[in-house]
């Protein structure tokens, strides 16, 4: 629109696409890097599977020194510059959180961040006015940028990457020993805590990383690493030559290959199929096919290799064996079955048939990614398993055997460790508010507006000073004596004392007060006090002191009200205010500000 030259508008058009190619060029570079699965994995010798971790979500720098200043000034009456300070270490915080360390330091950096910012929303997000600031963040995946003004969009990102760091965590354990399998089974157990805890209690993403889809399959994929995990535990923990050790072998691996459908099968719906990594969607297919392999592989072992059950053994074994297959296999009785060492050899490679097949699949599944063909461990798994199935079954494959090979029926999904979702321990990592020196949370908060402050000189009077006191941080005048001193002067009942004779009070116990208006001589004491806007009247004052003596705050029913107690607040507060999820329509919520959810009725 700006010329009317087709020669500079070609010209113009012909640079623009040049720009675009190389844009998409770099989009796609990203998006291989931001999905890479070898970048955190441990870097031991030995062999094993690798797993999935996730990168974390960026964000911009954000300076929050006019802004928090301003509001001090203008909400809470302050001197903003004396609050500067504050200020200052809050935004170091936060400058330290965006890049954590890769273990239990950096984890716990990113939690005491999270719970500042209960602080920071408590204090300076006022429900029906924004503060003017955007939390910029890029999607963990394909760097996409979001920002909204909305806390909870800060908030949601940190949680996001606290489950990303447990991932990396995960990920980069030496799963050749138990400790390391147990701190890896820990890990990914967290991670689909803080997942699971994000779609829960958040809502209207604004980047895809976040969405209910995408956080529901992230949670899936993470138990099924822990799933693995647990087989691979087993795999430590068998005995070698034992029959019932081997069928549960074979069980954990078939639950294994059912998680792993699962996630599959979520991987490939509408609204993930076009986010998720192609190298993701294929390693978790090809990890599917692998354990059903595995599944059918230690069947035929637990048939071939263990010895033939005494008759002591037998009712064990049968009580076993009939819940191992999915539909009980073709030909004799059971009890013939396990005490018959040709039937066991022939059901044995029918299991081994099957193996192969299963080896094979996962192999040309494999090798359909260019990403996962580069990574060597897991083509040298996949190869070793699919030899070891071959030179089993060349072992017990006879030259006179002329029956056709049946097929063998699936082994029946089983685990001897469930996988347990572990939502965040916020009470793990203390945190005092760096606000403190603004006053007690259940007074001066962003949500309660106050008149001006007063100045009031009392003189004490035959019956005292004419009112009674209630509370502590702050203390409440409770009642007001009727032509007494305090009525005179221009005392009402449910304010709140911040100062006495010039010494700040907002934090004072009801018997500090008490003693500092009690030692004032002859010149009287001069008290500075505020009212709550909405307060006044002697109903609004005894319902503000029953809720504040009741010492629970307001927010009863909130879904992260169990988090209150953990924030070293010195006074009665109240926790995160969520919007209360509500039936939404079917219409677009694009626009929709990213929300933390809970009950907020009692609000």
């Amino acid at each position: 629109r700006a010329t009317s030259n087709h020669k500079v508008k070609e010209t113009v058009a012909l640079e623009l696409s040049y720009v675009n190619s190389n844009l998409q060029l770099l989009k796609e570079e990203l998006e291989e890097l931001n999905s890479s699965v070898d970048v955190y994995q441990n870097e031991s010798e030995s062999i094993s599977v690798p797993m999935i971790p996730l990168g974390l979500k960026e964000t911009k720098e954000l300076d929050l020194l006019v802004p928090l200043k301003n509001f001090i000034t203008e909400h809470y009456g302050e001197e903003g510059v004396l609050f500067e300070k504050e200020i200052k270490e809050f935004m170091e915080l936060r400058q330290a959180m965006r890049t954590p360390s890769r273990n239990e330091a950096g984890l716990e950096l990113l939690m005491e961040y999270y719970n500042q910012l209960y602080f920071l929303d408590n204090r300076f997000f006022p429900p029906t006015k924004s503060l003017g600031v955007f939390f910029h963040w890029y999607d963990s995946l394909t760097g996409v940028p979001s920002h909204q003004r909305s806390l909870a969009f800060e908030k949601g990102s940190v949680l996001f990457n606290i489950g990303a760091l447990h991932t990396q965590i995960g990920a980069r354990q030496d799963r050749a020993s138990l400790p390391g399998l147990n701190q890896a089974i820990d890990a990914f157990q967290k991670a689909a805590g803080a997942f699971n805890y994000l779609k829960e209690n958040f809502s209207n993403a604004p980047s895809l990383d976040m969405s209910a889809a995408s956080l529901n399959m992230l949670v899936r994929l993470m138990v099924s690493q822990v799933q693995e995990c647990v087989f691979e535990k087993m795999t430590f923990l068998c005995a070698q030559h034992d029959f019932l050790a081997r069928l549960q072998l074979a069980q954990e691996a078939a639950r294994v290959e059912d998680v792993y459908s699962l996630v599959h099968q979520t991987m490939t719906q509408a609204h993930v199929k076009d986010y998720v990594p192609f190298s993701w969607t294929t390693m978790v297919h090809v990890k599917s096919e692998h354990f059903k392999a595995l599944s059918h592989y230690f069947a035929a072992i637990a048939l071939c290799d263990c010895p033939v059950a005494s008759d002591a053994e037998l009712p064990e074994q049968e009580k076993a064996f009939i819940q191992f297959h999915v539909t009980m296999p073709e030909g004799p009785s059971l009890r013939v079955l396990l005490q018959d060492p040709e039937e066991r050899r022939k059901l044995g490679k029918a299991h081994l048939k099957k193996a192969i097949m299963k080896h094979e699949e996962a192999m040309r599944i494999h090798g359909l990614c260019k990403i996962l063909r580069k990574m060597d461990i897991l083509q040298e798994v996949l190869s070793f398993a699919h030899k070891r199935s071959l030179s089993k079954y060349s072992e017990i494959d006879h030259e006179e055997d002329f029956f056709e090979t049946g097929d063998a029926p699936d082994i029946h999904p089983k685990t001897h460790q469930k996988p347990e979702i572990k939502s965040p321990n916020f009470s793990q990592v203390k945190v005092t508010d760096l606000f403190h020196r603004l006053g007690p949370l259940s007074v001066f908060s962003a949500k309660n507006k106050w008149y001006p402050a007063r100045r009031i000189h009392l003189m004490r009077g035959e019956n005292g000073f004419g009112f009674t006191l209630r509370g502590d941080s702050p203390v409440l005048i409770a009642g007001v004596i009727p032509g007494g001193c305090a009525a005179e002067a221009g005392l009402k009942e449910g304010d709140y004392i911040i100062s006495v004779n010039g010494k700040d009070c907002k934090w004072s116990k009801h018997a500090e007060v008490v003693q500092l208006l009690k030692s004032t001589g002859k010149e009287g004491v001069e008290i500075g006090v505020i009212t709550l806007q909405g307060s006044e009247g002697p109903k609004a004052a005894d319902k503000k002191t029953t809720a504040m003596s009741s010492g629970s705050g307001l927010l009863k029913s909130n879904k992260e009200n169990s988090r209150k107690s953990l924030m070293n607040s010195k006074g009665p507060s109240t926790l995160l205010v969520w919007s209360k999820k509500s039936k939404r329509s079917k219409k677009s919520t694009s626009g929709v500000p990213f929300t933390a959810v809970g009950d907020n009725e009692a609000m």
